[in-house]
């Protein structure tokens, strides 16, 4: 606001109000050029002016987002009867919404002061009244129509697939108004993906490693960790799938960037998250492992059948690694190495004859076809059942929009609909051996049980936790007087008597 030597004397008294927005800031439509006509004006009808109210780079879309016009009304409300008119460019430069320009000019009508535009017929006439009432009006209309054209061009946009926002999820980048791969963090976030998808990571542990790798969110020029909250947020987006989605147009529309992930990906991770929330049935849990005690878990109490964790003791000069019992059982332990010694020992005792492995092999190839068939069957159906969800989606986005169902019925709906889709993929996912070569499979297996204990030295937890479980089925015990207990399964047990008659009657009750 500008402040000239203002003189209250029983003439006429006056104020400026000149606003411009930031878009219309050009030289013909500027603050001074606006100063200059509406003091000629104003000099015209025998007004002095008293005070400049000036506001740069304001939208007329609302009142309380313009806070030297709140000045203005305030000061003509102190000033009362001694200012008499409020001189502006042009009507619109009050508001372009035509209810604010009437609710502004009431006001300013109680204080005695009457608006006056320098390029437009104003005053107090009934007549002069009703034109002013008329171009609020057709400010508003012009407003109006821009605003659609807008809302028209996103929704044009967001249709064919470019972002409307000018914000993408991590691993992305905007340029030039499309959604481009970002050097620096679209492999870290694709890594991500991956690491997600087995269930071995929590959202905390996620966020922790994600910010190892550097990586950061950003709100403008500040960088900032990523939270669990976050990662879960991340997680969600379909945007990595390919796909753009919007709470304003309730669609969803192939995008034209580059997908980091597949459909099943997103949807096994989808399972994964829904695992850990109480509202929903899990469909995948989280996978608990350390490779320093790979038995943690696997091997119970035999006192109280409480899973054994695992963790360090520290001595006078090293620490050394123990299981103990996870429950109440607090004698319960046992030496890391005397632990997994007494079971390796065990899987020497159950490895079976070369003559032994030779059936099994024939059995595994006969049930593997068998069960390859099945499963197409099942991943058929599951394709024939995402098809028929996509269509029902559509369906639904359409009667939205077109007012058939509400947004409560859409959202409820589409909710339904959504959990359907993720659990059709998960079934598609699962059914899909058909990737896996039974040859590579087999020679595998020989290698693996040629020397079973041999074998749980060189495997992965995942795959201890495999083998352990098809020998074991009931699990291990661990004794407080240092003794293993477990109970080989039936089909161990008959290929280590090598006895044909029992593995065919085994694999007879399998299949």
């Amino acid at each position: 606001m500008n402040t000239t030597n203002a003189i209250y004397a029983d003439g006429k008294n006056a104020v400026l109000y000149l606003r411009v927005s930031t878009e219309e800031q050009v030289d013909n439509f500027s603050l001074d050029t606006q100063e200059e006509i509406c003091r000629k004006e104003a000099e015209k009808r025998g007004y002095q002016i008293t005070e400049v109210f000036r506001e740069e780079g304001r939208s007329a879309k609302t009142i309380t987002g313009r806070p030297v016009l709140i000045q203005l009304l305030e000061f003509c409300r102190k000033q009362k009867h001694r200012v008499q008119a409020v001189f502006v460019y042009r009507l619109d430069r009050v508001s372009r919404i035509t209810a604010d320009y009437l609710a502004i000019r009431k006001k300013l009508t109680e204080n005695g002061v009457t608006i006056i535009s320098a390029t437009e017929p104003t005053g107090d006439s009934p007549t002069e009244k009703l034109v002013e009432t008329i171009l609020a009006g057709f400010a508003q209309l012009d407003n109006d129509i821009r605003s659609e054209r807008s809302r028209n061009g996103l929704k044009a946009r967001f249709l064919s697939g470019m972002i409307v926002t000018g914000q993408v999820p991590l691993g992305y980048l905007v340029q030039a108004g499309y959604a481009i791969k970002d050097p620096k963090t679209y492999d870290l976030m694709k890594k991500a993906w991956g690491l997600m998808a087995t269930g071995s990571k929590s959202l905390q542990e996620m966020a922790d490693l994600m910010n190892t790798w550097g990586m950061k969110e950003h709100h403008g020029k500040r960088e900032y960790n990523i939270r669990a909250q976050r990662v879960n947020v991340l997680f969600r987006s379909k945007f990595y799938l390919g796909l753009l989605t919007s709470k304003t147009y309730r669609e969803e529309v192939k995008a034209q960037h580059v997908p980091m992930i597949t459909e099943e990906q997103f949807y096994r991770v989808q399972a994964i998250l829904d695992g850990r929330n109480p509202n929903k049935v899990a469909l995948a849990k989280r996978v608990h492992s350390n490779p320093d005690f790979p038995l943690r878990r696997i091997v119970r109490c035999k006192e109280c059948g409480t899973g054994m964790t695992g963790g360090w003791s520290k001595g006078r000069h090293a620490k050394y690694a123990y299981y103990r019992c996870g429950g109440v059982c607090k004698g319960v332990a046992a030496k890391a190495e005397v632990l997994e010694g007494s079971l390796i020992e065990t899987l020497k005792t159950v490895t079976p004859k070369k003559e032994c492995l030779d059936l099994f092999i024939a059995f595994l190839y006969r049930t593997y076809h068998t069960r390859l068939a099945r499963l197409q069957k099942i991943k058929g159906q599951a394709d024939q059942e995402i098809a028929t969800l996509k269509a029902l989606r559509q369906t639904l986005v359409e009667k939205n929009l077109a007012g058939v169902y509400s947004d409560e019925v859409f959202k409820e709906q589409n909710a339904v609909v959504e959990d359907r889709m993720v659990k059709a993929q998960v079934v598609k996912n699962d059914a899909t051996i058909d990737r896996y070569n039974i040859d590579d499979v087999t020679t595998f297996i020989r290698t693996l049980l040629a020397d079973l204990g041999e074998a749980y030295k060189r495997s992965s937890i995942s795959q201890i936790k495999v083998l352990l479980g098809s020998i074991f089925p009931s699990g291990l015990a661990w004794s407080q007087n240092g003794t293993l207990n477990r109970e080989i399964s039936p089909l161990y047990q008959s290929i280590c008597t090598f006895d044909n008659g029992a593995i065919s009657s085994c694999a007879e009750e399998r299949t």
